[in-house]
């Protein structure tokens, strides 16, 4: 589609893109003669726009005399004209610092923030697809009558905590015993399958610590069902400012059921989990009906080389992409080397 626009169709489609991104009103010939650097006439430059308008690239509101681009228009902006902005090193130096928490968890969490705080758009992670979660340890301590601290600690030495309110007073030396038969039995097993051995197991330990060893289970279930989630979400209110999104309520209450039904917004972030770099998806090559005023950037990331997972920033059509892609770019390069180092 590049080749049938000429350098001057070129220049004054992406003064238009800017220029809209930048002010969000539709753009007329004279803001593109200002703003173009081209010594053409006004009537020269509306032919250029009737061409534009012909093949789709750009369209006029009915109540001005200005264009804005479309969707195919923004598609050509981000092929063949953007220019990305890199971030400067100290920029990235500073992320950097931010992505260096004490667990992989919180790392993904932090990368959908960083995310949100730099575009001021939703940002998210989708989570790496874990075949199973074992367990290396597990520890109980008293913290009072009738609450006690469980204490789970996985291979990669991530580390839960769950308070579990139980029926009878434990003392220290119960829970010990609890925790070295859980640790001595189970150690590197899938927690699934400790669930289902603690079952028909449980008659080796004394018959008071039963229902300490169920309560335990029924919490470790709860990590598991978190840990399982299927992506973390930074956000996604900014984008009830957005006036292209937050006019149309009916739009807005799509956007926010993609998010809450997870699993289409999950299979389009799957589509980057194939190659690397940055991939745009303009309003609807989503295919998502919830996105059609949206544009969605995205790129996998890594550890040790292996792609696990995706990041994207979700904003309106009208964002910076020149902005937005480098920041998604060196998001997704950071959280790889976080969790490769980790």
């Amino acid at each position: 589609m590049s080749t049938i626009l000429n350098n001057r169709a070129q220049i004054l489609l992406k003064t238009l893109v800017d220029r809209y991104i930048n002010n969000g009103q539709p753009v007329g010939s004279r803001a593109l003669l200002q703003f173009s650097g081209l010594e053409v006439s006004s009537a020269t430059i509306r032919n250029v726009m009737a061409d534009l308008e012909e093949m789709g690239l750009v369209s006029s509101p009915h109540t001005s005399a200005g264009r804005v681009p479309t969707a195919r228009g923004y598609r050509l902006f981000i092929d063949t004209l953007m220019v990305v902005q890199p971030l400067d090193s100290a920029r990235v130096q500073q992320l950097e610092h931010q992505l260096q928490p004490d667990n992989p968890s919180r790392l993904l969490m932090q990368a959908s923030n960083l995310l949100s705080e730099l575009t001021h758009f939703a940002g998210v992670v989708a989570t790496p697809r874990r075949t199973a979660i074992t367990v290396s340890h597990v520890e109980f301590l008293r913290l009072s009558k009738k609450r006690v601290l469980l204490i789970i600690v996985m291979p990669n030495d991530e580390v839960e905590n769950r308070v579990l309110l139980t029926h009878k007073d434990y003392t220290q030396s119960q829970l010990t015993e609890a925790g070295n038969f859980l640790s001595q039995h189970y150690a590197d097993c899938p927690f699934q399958d400790i669930h289902q051995r603690v079952q028909s197991e449980l008659h080796q330990l004394q018959h008071d610590l039963t229902a300490l060893m169920s309560a335990a289970m029924v919490a470790g279930d709860a990590v598991i069902a978190r840990k399982n989630e299927d992506y973390v979400i930074s956000g996604e209110r900014n984008l009830l400012y957005i006036n292209d999104l937050s006019s149309n309520m009916q739009q807005l209450r799509g956007l926010f059921n993609v998010f809450e039904q997870k699993t289409e917004l999950l299979q389009l972030l799957d589509v980057s989990r194939h190659a690397p770099g940055v991939h745009i998806f303009v309003g609807n090559e989503s295919g998502l009906p919830g996105l059609d005023e949206c544009s969605v950037v995205s790129a996998p990331y890594t550890s040790d080389g292996q792609i696990i997972g995706t990041l994207a920033v979700v904003g309106p059509k009208r964002m910076n992409y020149e902005k937005v892609v480098p920041i998604v770019d060196i998001t997704s390069k950071l959280l790889s080397n976080a969790l490769s180092h980790h």
